[in-house]
């Protein structure tokens, strides 16, 4: 009973299922949340991600990956889409897709790079531009659940206007700007440094567990820093992107 249990879970994971958009918020000039309902969804955990595909009537279809940025619910989620230059599918889903409109979905998927609330902590979380999102997903089930586990999270950013999740209620992140800092601001624009990690990070002595997510160039930089620092390798999870043609 348990592995056909298993099989089934697993099937249902992997096959593709209709997803419909109920509800959209523009986040930045070059991002927008989009919400949608599927109505045989495994619950997710926080850190994992979806497959999203699209089928034009020519019978082109166009296939990319995007984290999930809401925490776990029963048939929603929600994805934050950057919108990349010429590119084939996150145009349509940034700026195309109506509400009521369909579009097909397979996951969750991932199952490293994710935080559960009966992890104790502490937890470090580093995010990179759009590398914020399944970041995201992790600081609203720790809030959702009521979990008591310490989190620190660092948010590198080009410009204020670049940040996501602005308007986030009860979420507290450094946001560390590499080019262009509000008025005013204390850090001078650049990018994450050792001191960054020193002031608004977890001590190595605390054993933190860190998520690093974003480009390839600031993962790689971040995990070095880390280790610098004296961070356990082990505790180190990282998760990179780069260009897909969108």
């Amino acid at each position: 009973m348990a592995r056909a249990a298993v099989r089934g879970r697993l099937a249902r994971r992997l096959a593709w299922q209709p997803a419909t958009l109920v509800e959209r918020r523009v986040e930045t000039p070059s991002a927008t949340t989009i919400v949608l309902t599927v109505p045989e969804w495994i619950e997710h955990v926080a850190g994992q991600h979806v497959d999203v595909r699209l089928t034009a009537e020519d019978g082109y279809r166009a296939q990319r990956s995007y984290s999930i940025a809401s925490a776990p619910d029963a048939d929603r989620i929600e994805l934050t889409v950057q919108r990349v230059v010429d590119g084939e599918v996150s145009p349509y889903l940034a700026d195309d897709l109506q509400l009521g409109d369909v579009i097909e979905v397979r996951g969750p998927v991932g199952g490293w790079f994710v935080w559960r609330p009966d992890d104790p902590g502490p937890v470090l979380l580093l995010g990179g531009g759009s590398g914020i999102v399944p970041l995201m997903a992790m600081l609203r089930t720790r809030r959702a659940s009521g979990s008591a586990a310490p989190f620190r999270a660092l948010y590198s950013v080009r410009t204020p206007d670049d940040v996501l999740y602005r308007d986030e209620p009860g979420v507290e992140v450094t946001h560390l700007y590499t080019r262009v800092a509000p008025p005013d601001w204390p850090r001078r624009p650049g990018r994450l440094t050792a001191a960054d990690l020193a002031e608004s990070g977890w001590p190595p002595a605390d054993a933190p567990t860190c998520y690093v997510c974003g480009p390839t160039g600031f993962v790689e930089a971040a995990a070095d820093l880390l280790v610098a620092l004296g961070h356990d390798p082990a505790r180190i999870r990282t998760e990179r992107f780069g260009p897909t043609g969108g």
